[in-house]
């Protein structure tokens, strides 16, 4: 009976793992589709997504293999060892029933992993959920867009706070630098009329000159 309480726990185990790694490689398919038809300007093809799914999941299935090894080690390590534990991944001659059952785990993730990537209909199914949720993300960004330039008055319970907010912030920023860069502009002219005081002057002489002339007619 502990037998199979053992290959039941491990079968739920493999089968949540394999859940996790497949939203794992879902989400990584959504956000290649986002960059290559969204942010690229890409066509959508569906064959080019399905063999970057295969790949991702080939790739998430070598990471469960690494694991099992990486545990396979240290259960091998642990073997004989009596003593007490210094830390968490010290582990000792009790950890290695349970470091054996981690590393089946995640070969049976690993080998479901593999399985799925060579099922067309499955991939398919996957670059299909995947496209879903990259058109919801985009769907959603628009319409939160949409939703803040068309809002109106009457449709925008916080219209009236956000209005005094505009109204501070046009008094404290946008007039005062206003009145900075008026400030600025006229000690550049009056440093420019301390450096050439003449420069009114020398231009009267023209317009009496005009005025002599046509008197001279």
């Amino acid at each position: 009976m502990g037998g199979e309480d053992v290959v039941g726990r491990t079968k739920d185990a493999i089968a949540e793992g394999l859940s996790i790694a497949t939203a794992a490689a879902r989400l990584t398919v959504r956000n290649r589709i986002l960059v290559e038809t969204i942010a690229r300007g890409g066509q959508f093809d569906s064959e080019v997504f399905a063999d970057f799914a295969r790949k991702t999941l080939r790739a998430l299935a070598d990471e469960q293999d690494q694991a099992a090894e990486r545990v396979t080690h240290q259960r091998k390590r642990a073997w004989g060892r009596f003593s007490d534990s210094s830390g968490t991944h010290d582990y000792r001659d009790r950890d290695t029933r349970n470091l054996r059952r981690r590393a089946n785990q995640s070969r049976g993730v690993a080998k479901e992993l593999r399985a799925l990537a060579d099922d067309p209909a499955r991939v398919e199914a996957l670059v299909a959920a995947a496209r879903m949720a990259a058109w919801g993300d985009v769907e959603s960004n628009l319409r939160q867009r949409l939703d803040v330039e068309g809002m109106t008055a009457d449709a925008d319970p916080d219209y009236a706070t956000m209005r005094r907010a505009r109204m501070d912030a046009l008094r404290m920023v946008d007039l005062a630098r206003l009145a900075s860069q008026a400030k600025r502009k006229a000690k550049e002219k009056a440093a420019a009329e301390s450096e050439n005081p003449d420069a009114e002057n020398d231009e009267k002489p023209a317009k009496t000159g005009k005025k002599n002339k046509s008197n001279a007619r």
